[in-house]
């Protein structure tokens, strides 16, 4: 219904209005229920995710670490203490 970015009841009212022709039309009382009780709780869990900085897994950085772990265990490091000083 809307990016994550935008504001959940924000968006709910621009799909009430594009959708519905709200507030000239309006939905079954029961149905508008519905669709502000998801929008509180979509406002709710965006308000978490500012609230704890929730940071998104960055591809780019997970590749680079898969390679770099990658690298790393083919890596054979010889020791030779044969030879006295």
């Amino acid at each position: 219904m809307s990016s994550p970015s935008s504001d959940p009841l924000a968006a709910t009212l621009g799909w009430l209005h594009r959708y519905v022709g709200f507030p000239v039309y309006r939905l079954e009382k029961r149905a508008e229920q519905l669709v502000c009780i998801a929008a509180l709780a979509a406002e709710e869990e965006a308000a978490e995710q500012r609230r704890f900085l929730i940071q998104r897994r960055d591809p780019a950085q997970t590749s680079a670490l898969k390679a770099h772990g990658l690298r790393r265990s083919q890596v054979h490091f010889k020791c030779d203490n044969s030879a006295k000083v």
